[in-house]
């Protein structure tokens, strides 16, 4: 096979790794973040979320304008606003202007995931989108790793603002790259075609996945399961060790990491298990389930820290499965609409991860006892235990929409 598909992929997935590192990355700045602009955990909740909430209503314009345009324009223009973004970010002097550098690298960063699944659908044959989109998914793993151990000692060494004016450069390479080196589609290939009647219109594909009630529960499924990976290990979980068990940042990140790198593992192992069985349903039941058994596990039990980062290992493993929401959502509905439909899923993913990081900032806020280190709230065990209720909460909701899933049998609508 050719490596130019390889390569178009690539590069695409590679704008995901770098969106992925910026969805993460305040986690491991909540003390200094809360030190410099004077906030508490529902502020800093909110002002991390502002990604998600920028990104998540952009999905379905930007399904429509991949499925229009093509990718290769949409990724050079989100690599230059993502860049504008960071490096407004780094020099905000005010909770305002961070929200506004925050929201602009969610806008920058709103193309990542499905400009690189369309990429993967026009370059790959339909038999492989599973296992390309757990490969993307892994690469915004590697990504979320890179926001953890390492950005924390990136940020020990230069500083938040100087670490975030250095992602500012390399997204202003990548938007080079993208110009020179992207194609729309393989040599010879012609334009996708609109379907038939409502296809003519610019919002067809959007009417029809919205009238497709697969497109529902599969977002429930995928959006409640994610949810709790981009409320602890996006946000929360290295401050949560931090207090739970007395240790310093670097080991607390460490073990948040494992739990994203299990997220890379799992996202290729369940998409080439669904596409090897020819099924879609019971990979889900398999992975919700797991997921919540584990998050029981790990959140209640008295477990040292070694156990416990087995247990977040495993626990990313078994969310990994939420990559089968994009391959069922897009096989309930018509090629031809395949942007929009991934817009509004991945819509419901990243919009749910925005509602649970900054709930869980304001149930913290709500059990805090007015404890302060270095000008930085501190949040007793009893808060962060009544704070992440929600964890579970949300995968029960996952399994509902997995027994509401319809099994297709890898089988796409024409």
């Amino acid at each position: 096979m050719s490596l130019l598909p390889w390569l178009m992929w690539g590069l695409a997935a590679l704008f995901y790794c770098f969106g992925f590192f910026q969805r993460v990355a305040p986690g491991v700045m909540v003390q200094e973040l809360m030190r410099d602009f004077a906030v508490g955990a529902t502020i800093t909740g909110v002002l991390s979320a502002l990604y998600f909430y920028a990104y998540a209503s952009l999905q379905i314009p930007i399904g429509l304008m991949l499925d229009r345009i093509g990718p290769r324009r949409m990724l050079t223009v989100s690599a230059l606003v993502a860049a504008l973004g960071c490096y407004f970010f780094s020099l905000a002097d005010s909770v305002g202007l961070a929200y506004a550098g925050r929201a602009l690298v969610g806008i920058g960063t709103a193309v990542t995931w499905v400009g690189a699944l369309k990429v993967a659908s026009v370059w790959f044959q339909p038999k492989r989108f599973a296992l390309l989109t757990g490969l993307t998914m892994a690469m915004g793993m590697a990504g979320a790793v890179g926001g953890q151990v390492p950005l924390g000692l990136a940020v020990a060494e230069f500083g938040w603002r100087g670490t975030l004016a250095g992602s500012a450069m390399i997204a202003a390479v990548m938007a080079v790259a993208f110009a020179l080196i992207v194609r729309d589609r393989p040599a010879g290939a012609e334009a996708p075609k609109p379907g038939p009647d409502e296809g003519t219109k610019l919002w067809s594909g959007v009417a029809l996945a919205f009238k497709e009630p697969q497109t529902y529960w599969t977002s429930l499924f995928g959006a409640m399961l994610a949810a709790p990976m981009l409320t602890f290990a996006g946000l929360w979980g290295v401050p949560y060790l931090m207090t739970r068990y007395e240790v310093a940042r670097p080991e607390a990140a460490g073990a948040v990491s494992l739990m994203l790198i299990g997220w890379g593992i799992g996202s290729p192992l369940f998409g080439w298990l669904s596409d090897h069985w020819h099924q879609r349903r019971l990979p889900m039941l398999v992975s919700v389930i797991g997921s919540l058994v584990i998050t029981l596990a790990w959140l209640y039990l008295p477990l040292p820290l070694g156990l416990l980062s087995v247990l977040l290992f495993l626990s990313g493993i078994c969310a990994g499965g939420m990559v089968l929401l994009f391959a069922t959502a897009r096989e309930h509905n018509p090629i031809w609409a395949a942007g929009a439909t991934l817009g509004i899923v991945n819509m419901s993913v990243m919009g749910n991860g925005a509602i649970f990081q900054s709930l869980t900032g304001w149930l913290l806020d709500l059990g805090w006892t007015g404890a302060l280190s270095n000008g930085a709230r501190i949040y007793s065990m009893e808060a962060w235990q009544t704070a992440f209720l929600v964890l579970p909460a949300c995968q029960i909701a996952s399994l509902i929409g997995a027994l509401l899933v319809r099994e297709t049998h890898c089988r796409p609508q024409k």
